[in-house]
């Protein structure tokens, strides 16, 4: 893992961090692609992407982004049909790849849809979707996990990050991608499809965002006393080189020494 805290915004709306977070992510890609002729984004599901899609396929940055080489990826999906509300992808299709000139064969769903239709179930997804990332050839991290070069989190409310929960197995197995059962705690509870949570800590920069009184408590958790990461998984992105992007609502319960050194 890399050394260190992450840098933290602090911005007055959630509508400036989602502005914020688009731009880090269109910067991210274009440096990529400039150094290596491609550029490889994991995206996430929930309430955090939607007006970050909706800031990159707008006028300010959908030409900034040299999207003939960039390769979309997601970080989990739940097992529901694409064009099922609860889907992670739905969002993504609706507004931002309708509306950005991506190759459709750079953008990688997890084929939960092809599964449900073939009646094959998540483990057989999951091997799907590691052999599509291992067919791309990222480099590879020490410990052996994908470098990808930008991924967007959202945190859960108990401090969950892709589909890995406090307690998981996921971390006991190390496999890239793996299928998850549906949890019982938290709602939606439906199975799921998830990236290991070590990618964390092979990508150059993970993005998290979090707005809302509601994501306050767990945002404050995050960076108080260090706990174990399998019991709070969003401590994975809390290390040198991450960027945590907040509105003033979810960083009300910050520390007051981590909110001093913040950038507002």
């Amino acid at each position: 893992m890399s050394p260190g805290e992450p840098e933290i915004l602090i911005l007055p709306t959630a509508a400036d961090a989602s502005e914020v977070a688009a731009r880090r992510i269109a910067a991210a890609l274009t440096a990529a692609v400039a150094d290596r002729g491609v550029g490889h984004w994991v995206t996430t599901g929930g309430s955090t992407p939607g007006a970050i899609y909706r800031d990159l396929a707008g006028p300010g940055l959908v030409d900034s982004v040299p999207w003939d080489s960039a390769h979309l990826w997601w970080g989990d999906d739940r097992w529901v049909p694409p064009e099922d509300v609860l889907s992670n992808a739905l969002a993504c299709w609706d507004l931002l790849l309708r509306n950005v000139p991506i190759p459709l064969d750079q953008v990688h769903p997890m084929r939960i849809g092809e599964a449900l239709a073939a009646g094959v179930g998540p483990p057989a997804v999951a091997t799907q979707y590691e052999a599509a990332i291992r067919a791309e050839h990222l480099p590879l991290d020490p410990a052996g996990f994908p470098r990808f070069d930008v991924i967007l989190i959202g945190v859960g409310s108990d401090g969950h990050l892709f589909s890995v929960f406090p307690g998981s197995a996921t971390w006991d197995d190390p496999s890239w991608v793996q299928a998850v059962p549906a949890p019982s705690h938290i709602a939606p509870h439906v199975a799921r499809v998830t990236l290991h949570p070590r990618v964390i800590d092979a990508t150059n920069l993970p993005i998290v965002v979090a707005h809302g009184t509601g994501k306050a408590p767990i945002v404050g958790r995050i960076f108080g006393a260090r706990a174990s990461e399998r019991d709070l998984p969003a401590l994975l992105a809390r290390r040198g080189g991450a960027l945590w992007i907040l509105d003033e609502a979810a960083a009300t319960d910050l520390p007051a020494a981590v909110r001093a050194a913040s950038v507002d």
